[in-house]
């Protein structure tokens, strides 16, 4: 898939910004450096600076991963097993679907409203 090359809506940009301080705050109350974070998550340092900066570049479980490693709760959820249960939910929702809607023909979106 070709790299987005327009731009993110402000909310995502936000996002994207607060996750990287909430790492950045993670990293620096561990007392850790951006090269002992990076090798840790078996990224570059210059990937984890662009996390840190709000980069939306990098793949979204590389954010998580770093994200959690760091204490960040993934979805403010600190408790794995909720998070795991959550999932789970939402896997059975989506099984509840009549197969023609989780298997249709795919149509392009528009968020132009």
């Amino acid at each position: 898939m070709p790299k987005r090359t327009a731009p993110s809506r402000p909310v995502v940009r936000d996002g994207l910004i607060v996750l990287g301080q909430l790492v950045k705050e993670g990293r620096l109350g561990r007392k850790w450096t951006r090269s002992e974070l990076a090798q840790r998550a078996g990224v570059s340092v210059p990937t984890l600076a662009n996390i840190e900066n709000g980069a939306s570049s990098t793949a979204v479980g590389t954010v998580f991963d770093v994200a959690d490693l760091v204490g960040v709760p993934i979805f403010g959820i600190d408790d794995r097993i909720e998070l795991a249960r959550l999932r789970r939910r939402g896997e059975e929702r989506l099984e509840l679907l009549p197969a023609r809607v989780r298997h249709g023909r795919q149509e392009a979106l528009s968020d132009d409203f």
